[in-house]
């Protein structure tokens, strides 16, 4: 039997007790975007810069907070919370603006943790700095999409930067002593199962968390136009569930799992078109998994 820890547990390790995401919004743009790094973005990356879920973030801090909590609904009513800024460059641009949608998430009590996405090459020094202080008030969670180990992937992708940038930064975020987590993504344009495979057990030797995404193909991107043009083919769900369990069996038992998959918006999905039944997908990779003796660490505590 293989065990793997989830968020679940590890927020209840941390915490003591049940926690629920909100989904907000802070950083506007990226330097993948605006042209300091290159422009388009990373060829996958959406509109809304990966942010589809989250409240807009030209809103008060104080009206998402209220937002994430009605969409939540009667389940997550008066719990504790992690503040997810998951849109676009949580640490690149107006770092006082940035430093005060967090400050200002901080001063909830019943949020108890922030979860900024970035990327490995905006953290300099006064971003660093940003995130020692936010990190002293609350815990902090800072979350890098890494995706892929391989350059030629990377180039193809334009990810726009290389894979020591993302060594670098996690020696960084080390010495703050936040949770790091690693974004990859499973069935990138031209990789093999062995590449994919590869890139997961490099991260799970380095980070403390990693969220496995399925790749999506959404509208108005240019994977989009690659995808029409024939270029790739993404995954079938079986081969995805195979590729998911061998992943999880070469994670150390440490590493959490914070995403086996993902969904995205279906008013702009293009393929695969089976992810977007989320119940379906999750349903059947637990049956999956645990035709593979693979449990999360709740389930082979309660099989006892």
């Amino acid at each position: 039997m293989h065990t793997y820890y989830t968020t679940n547990n590890y927020v209840r390790r941390i915490f003591g007790k049940k926690v629920y995401k909100l989904s907000l919004s802070a950083a506007t743009t990226c330097p993948n975007r605006d042209g300091k790094v290159g422009v388009g973005g990373c060829t996958f990356c959406s509109a809304g810069g990966s942010g589809d879920f989250a409240a807009c973030a030209a809103l008060p801090i104080e009206e998402q907070i209220a937002q994430a909590k009605e969409i939540l609904g009667a389940k997550g009513a008066n719990m504790s919370y992690i503040a997810y800024f998951q849109s676009f460059t949580g640490t690149y641009g107006n770092l006082d603006y940035l430093e005060s949608m967090y400050q200002a998430a901080c001063d909830y009590p019943e949020i108890v943790g922030i979860s900024i996405a970035t990327r490995p090459d905006c953290l300099d020094a006064k971003a660093m700095a940003m995130l020692e202080r936010i990190a002293a008030k609350k815990t902090l969670w800072v979350e890098l999409g890494l995706q892929t180990i391989h350059e030629e992937a990377a180039k193809r992708i334009n990810r726009g930067y290389s894979l020591d940038v993302y060594e670098e930064a996690m020696a960084k975020l080390k010495k703050l002593k936040v949770h790091r987590i690693t974004h990859v993504i499973l069935g990138l344009p031209g990789e093999s199962k062995e590449n994919m495979l590869a890139t997961v057990k490099y991260v799970g030797e380095r980070t403390d968390g990693i969220k496995l995404q399925l790749l999506h193909v959404l509208e108005n991107t240019r994977l989009a136009e690659e995808y029409r043009a024939g270029k790739f083919q993404v995954l079938e769900p079986e081969a995805y569930y195979e590729l998911v369990a061998d992943a999880v069996e070469l994670l150390p038992e440490d590493c959490i799992i914070h995403r086996l998959t993902g969904d995205g918006p279906k008013k702009s999905l293009i393929a695969p078109l089976w992810s977007g039944n989320k119940k379906r997908v999750m349903a059947d990779m637990q049956k999956a998994l645990r035709q593979r003796g693979i449990v999360a660490y709740q389930e082979k505590e309660h099989h006892k």
